[in-house]
């Protein structure tokens, strides 16, 4: 009887890495536009409360978008280009290892898949196959924790970032901007706490973290930003306008 090959076989680690990859990106996401929606929100609620002119409303919230956005992207730029730079010089010291002493590295990486729990014996011939087909990464992997063919990529992460915080943004600057000014307060409230708690439940969902939990600390914070910059607006625009 013969045994079919499964044409899959030898992946899972790559699709477990893959998976990994898509649910981090998934989660700067929506914390992104968690970040936009709370953002935006209190800037243009803060205006609302002290003046019912739409055009200096939707001017601060998209003021508040355009900074917000940009400083997003610039800060997840810098941070991931950092990591980035630290990643290649760890590889850098890798190879030069590897082409100095091989034999030396060779043993050290047996001895960490030893220290992992397989037999001297066992390790001693994971380490020379998985050195045979590709060495650094075996040691990246082993040691630093790194993927040296899936190095992160700061202008992914920056776009991401811009993309994400903007689509959050547009939520509140839109809803404010309500043609009756009685209700467009209360109406970017209704918005944002709707938008809060579906990010709260797919940043949830994501990390496998308790739902109502993580809902309920989303929209603590939300009303919270939208309440303190409301009571600036009222007091603040006030005291200007007086």
């Amino acid at each position: 009887m013969t045994s079919e090959t499964d044409p899959h076989e030898g992946e899972p680690e790559l699709h477990v890495q893959d998976t990994a990859g898509r649910l981090n990106w998934l989660r700067a996401g929506v914390l992104g536009a968690n970040d936009g929606i709370v953002s935006t929100a209190g800037l243009v609620i803060g205006v609302a409360a002290a003046t019912t002119n739409r055009g200096a409303i939707f001017t601060a919230g998209l003021a508040g978008l355009a900074a917000g956005a940009m400083s997003m992207a610039v800060g997840e730029y810098v941070s991931v280009s950092t990591q980035r730079d630290t990643e290649q010089a760890l590889l850098a010291i890798e190879r030069r290892e590897l082409r100095e002493d091989p034999e030396a590295e060779l043993q050290e990486l047996a001895g960490l898949y030893q220290g992992k729990g397989l037999e001297a014996g066992l390790a001693m011939e994971v380490a020379q196959a998985l050195t045979r087909k590709d060495a650094l990464a075996a040691h990246a992997e082993a040691e630093l924790g790194i993927d040296p063919h899936a190095l992160t990529n700061p202008w992914q992460a920056a776009v991401a970032s811009f993309a994400s915080f903007t689509l959050g943004a547009l939520l509140p600057l839109i809803a404010v901007l309500n043609p009756s000014a009685g209700w467009r307060i209360p109406g970017t409230v209704v918005i944002v706490l709707i938008a809060l708690a579906l990010t709260g439940y797919l940043s949830a969902r994501l990390g496998g973290a308790l739902i109502g939990r993580a809902v309920v600390r989303v929209l603590a914070g939300g009303v919270a930003a939208m309440a303190v910059t409301y009571l600036i607006g009222r007091l603040f625009g006030t005291a200007v306008g007086g």
